[in-house]
Formats: C-alpha cells, sequence, structure tokens
C-alpha cells in the first residue's frame, strides 16, 4: 500500500494537505506519484493567484501523461516550491517532502476539516483497485 502519512489531509483526486495556523502547504501524494511515474515538468500558478476549492492550480508532467493538479481548498498562493523547477524528481522521491508544491493562504481553514483523514485515505484507495 501506498506510504499514507497521517499526520495530513487527503483529496480523492490525490491531494494531500499539511496545515500550520492559516498556511496549508499541498502537494500529490505517493499514490499519485506512482501513478504518474517518473516527473519531468510541473506548471506553477503564481504567488498571489487566488483558487477556489477542487480548481486545477497547474499540471505535472511525467513520462507517461499530463495530468492536472486541483487545489482542495481555496485561498491564495503565498509560495510555490521553486525547487521543483530544477529537480521536479523530488515528488518522486519525496512526495510529502521537497516534493511539495504550493502553500495558500486559507480561505476558509475549516474546509481542511472535511477533507480524508490518512486511514480513510487508505479506505478509498483499496475501494478503486
Amino acid at each position: 500500500m501506498s506510504n499514507i502519512p497521517e499526520n495530513l489531509r487527503y483529496s480523492k483526486d490525490h491531494e494531500w494537505v499539511s496545515v500550520d495556523g492559516d498556511t496549508a502547504t499541498i502537494g500529490i501524494t505517493d499514490y499519485a506519484q506512482h501513478s504518474l511515474g517518473d516527473v519531468v515538468y510541473i506548471d506553477f500558478p503564481r504567488a498571489g493567484d487566488r483558487f477556489a476549492s477542487h480548481e486545477a492550480f497547474g499540471s505535472v508532467e511525467s513520462v507517461k501523461a499530463v495530468s492536472e493538479i486541483f487545489t482542495p481548498i481555496a485561498g491564495e498562493v503565498t509560495e510555490v516550491n521553486e525547487g521543483l523547477n530544477d529537480s521536479p524528481e523530488l515528488v518522486n522521491s519525496d512526495p510529502y517532502g521537497e516534493g511539495w508544491m504550493v502553500k495558500l493562504k486559507m480561505d476558509n481553514p475549516g474546509e481542511v476539516d472535511g477533507m480524508l483523514s490518512g486511514e480513510e485515505y487508505e479506505e478509498y484507495l483499496s475501494s478503486q483497485d
């Protein structure tokens, strides 16, 4: 089974969220990076861009396909992980650490409560097989 840290929240689109105050760090899950294969390029938004819940904020290009990435919560981008421009493979090797994608200032921090826990995400994945 995929690596699913319990301290994060998950979306059914295979994004994860880590919360620190009103800031959410967002990336794609181990399951998503494994499904995509080797990541070669990431198209990011800019700091200051605003997104609604479940809106596409960029895309991940792998050797297999190009996939949109969705923000599970609404907010304003405060930072993008510029390190992925030079090392997009970090999404594969460290999806929950150095492979994070964007940080958002959340419009409504309570939105995270509606996301899946690690256990619920694991159950969701096993129901997809």
